[in-house]
């Protein structure tokens, strides 16, 4: 069984197409026909049940997927250890930030390159959901993850650090009926469409779940990754949106109408994970003793 045939077999089912899954792959829909057409060889088993341009699982199809995230993080964990035998100190450092943790991220990146400049930084950007298919595949050590009720579960399949706690904050245009509020009830806000994030973002179950709480389900006018230029849109009428206070204390408060959100109490609570049992890296390892001993210090200041 060849590791990079599991790959694209894994890929093609995420992606449910082979069309996407070669293009996330960066290679032809032809080179990942053959090699599933390969894998299924070396097996001597169909994996898929192919009807035209779709296709099923078959049941050796789901014994193979059941196993081939397990297969593919420790191929990645053996090259972990090839390397640091190798390049104490060297090498690169393979991270998942969602775009919104850069000015949080930025400073300890950089701290991290003065202590080990040899260490290269490669960021794979995309939210917390991305980020979690990426560590179980082993394509990246660590990751940026929001920790909320509606992922409770997977802890127990990662090990996490605490970042940054954070409460949600209605983001409205200046002149909205919320100017000037000291709290906003998510009830208030069922007839106010809403900007949301990115499909990939976990910030949007946690919005979610707070409005179908309050007894709706909102009315979605836009998406975008990027905070920055949801702020834009919220500022230019579009709608409302629910964005840490940690970001918009950066905002010009004169521009917006910016209130805590109550009934419920909403918290962005961002959390450095990696595969719970999994060999780290010399350069994961740094990263993260790097990120405890600023927490414990941030502790003492408390």
């Amino acid at each position: 069984m060849d590791i990079r045939s599991l790959r694209y077999f894994v890929e093609v089912v995420e992606q449910a197409s082979f069309t996407r899954a070669a293009a996330r792959l960066h290679v032809t829909q032809p080179t990942v026909s053959k090699m599933i057409a390969q894998l299924e060889q070396s097996l001597g088993l169909d994996l898929l049940d192919r009807q035209g341009k779709r296709f099923t699982l078959t049941d050796a199809g789901r014994v193979v997927l059941s196993r081939a995230h397990a297969l593919l993080a420790l191929h990645a964990e053996l090259g972990v250890e090839l390397r640091d035998l190798q390049q104490m100190e060297r090498g690169e450092l393979c991270i998942g930030v969602s775009p919104q943790t850069h000015s949080v991220m930025a400073p300890w990146l950089a701290e991290y390159h003065r202590r080990y400049p040899r260490i290269a930084l490669k960021m794979y950007e995309s939210g917390s959901q991305a980020i979690e298919r990426e560590l179980r595949k082993g394509n990246i050590e660590l990751g940026t993850m929001l920790d909320y009720s509606g992922n409770a579960g997977i802890w127990q399949d990662f090990e996490a650090l605490p970042l940054v706690r954070s409460p949600l904050c209605l983001l409205a245009p200046l002149e909205s009926p919320w100017r000037g509020r000291q709290t906003v009830a998510m009830a208030e806000l069922s007839d106010s469409p809403f900007v949301f994030y990115g499909d990939s973002y976990a910030l949007n179950d946690v919005v979610m779940a707070a409005c179908q709480q309050a007894g709706f389900t909102p009315r979605i006018a836009g998406r975008s990754g990027q905070w920055d230029f949801i702020a834009s849109l919220v500022r230019l009428g579009v709608g409302v949106c629910l964005l840490p206070k940690t970001f918009c204390d950066t905002l010009d408060a004169s521009q917006f109408a910016i209130v805590p959100v109550t009934e419920p109490v909403l918290e962005w609570n961002l959390m450095l994970a990696w595969r719970r049992g999994s060999r780290l890296s010399f350069a994961a390892r740094a990263w993260v003793e790097l990120l405890r001993s600023h927490m414990a210090r941030a502790a003492r200041l408390q």
